[in-house]
């Protein structure tokens, strides 16, 4: 018996969140090392598929808490993300 659609989706949804974080964490370790970052754009597409991922990683590593714009769109993308992930489920469950 194989996987589901819902299961292949959450293990889809864990993955992204796991880049996420992953994400997060590395560019944090760059600021602190003072070398290249990475791109706020490239945090915020992962932060689309993965939300749950880079609010953890925000919060946790102290990571772009303060920094504005960049928190408020952090928000609005997080947002999205979860209405997604709330349809696709949705789309999944019942048809």
């Amino acid at each position: 018996m194989g996987l589901g659609r819902i299961d292949l989706f959450l293990i889809l949804l864990a993955l992204a969140n796991a880049n996420a974080f992953l994400r997060f964490w590395i560019d944090k370790r760059a600021a602190v090392a003072g070398v290249r970052r990475t791109p706020e754009r490239v945090l915020l597409w992962a932060a689309m598929f993965g939300g749950f991922g880079a609010w953890l990683g925000q919060h946790l590593l102290r990571h772009k808490t303060h920094k504005e714009p960049f928190r408020t769109r952090l928000g609005v993308v997080i947002g999205l993300h979860l209405v997604g992930v709330a349809g696709i489920v949705w789309v999944l469950l019942f048809n």
